[in-house]
């Protein structure tokens, strides 16, 4: 059986967790720049994983400093097809409390300027995005969380929406996202999973809530010990996560996202630049000779 490797994006140190076995760390090239860091090699119950914190190790980069298109790059490179996404965000909904995990179906991108494409200087393509989450991957993630022994209540399905920042919302936007219907709100998560599409990736995202958005006037006021107890806890919930779900990977893909380029490249391949073509090798090889 082939063996597939699970790529998790997520803060710094998660895969020094019990049962993980590190095999390597490896600094990956690649034709967009250089990746947050280098990317931890290791495997969990024989599942072979490949880890990467997003921030850069010790949170170094700002949302809009992260080279989202190398890290999605380097996983490719790395031979991953699923990744699974851990990410600290705020609650849009009373319902969804400090120390839940939701696991979103849908996107709103409130970013700008940001490269989230492979594609361009001379190659067109345009992916299918209407359900930006893989629901197989996404399910496998779901029970994962239903699994963790701590007391963690999980929310399926639900919109993840991607602000700019680095500042946090007004109270205006707060509640103008509220009246979108919106779950909670983060910074990183949207540009990674295009790209995880035009690479044929899975993705999926375990989104682990640290408050409420400041839109919640009734809460009382978040100390900063409240709200550093509640990441950890958080990445304490996230280990139990990659713990559950990762192991359960190793079957064969049977989802839509691994042939998600299969009629969305419009660029003829004798109109393809050579430089074009040759850098997106990886991603387009299947299709384009």
């Amino acid at each position: 059986m082939t063996q597939h490797r699970v790529g998790i994006l997520g803060g710094s140190g998660l895969y020094q967790m019990e049962g993980v076995e590190v095999e390597d760390s490896v600094n990956i090239e690649t034709p967009f720049g250089a990746p947050s860091d280098a990317y931890t090699l290791c495997s969990i119950d024989g599942q072979e994983m490949v880890f990467l914190p997003r921030h850069g190790e010790g949170h170094r980069l700002l949302p809009q400093e992260i080279n989202f298109r190398a890290n999605i790059y380097g996983f490719k490179k790395l031979g991953v097809d699923r990744i699974i996404a851990l990410s600290a965000v705020g609650s849009l909904k009373k319902g969804i409390a400090p120390r839940d995990v939701v696991v979103p179906d849908q996107f709103i991108d409130r970013t700008h300027g940001r490269e989230d494409t492979f594609f361009g200087e001379g190659i067109v393509a345009h992916i299918s995005f209407a359900d930006p989450v893989c629901p197989e991957l996404a399910e496998h993630v779901a029970a994962a969380v239903e699994n963790c022994p701590e007391d963690v209540t999980m929310h399926k399905g639900g919109t993840y929406l991607c602000m700019e920042g680095p500042a946090f919302s007004t109270r205006a936007e707060s509640n103008l996202y509220r009246s979108w219907d919106v779950s909670v709100i983060g910074m990183t998560n949207l540009q990674e999973a295009k790209l995880a599409r035009e690479a044929e990736i899975c993705y999926a995202t375990a989104a682990l809530v640290t408050d409420y958005d400041c839109w919640y006037e009734e809460e009382e006021e978040v100390s900063v010990e409240m709200l550093l107890e509640n990441l950890r806890q958080n990445a304490a919930t996230s280990q139990q996560i990659i713990r559950h779900a990762v192991p359960r990977l190793k079957e064969e893909r049977t989802c839509e996202c691994g042939s998600a380029l299969k009629n969305a490249i419009l660029t003829a391949p004798e109109q393809m630049p050579a430089e074009t073509k040759n850098r997106l090798d990886i991603i387009i090889g299947e299709y384009v000779k």
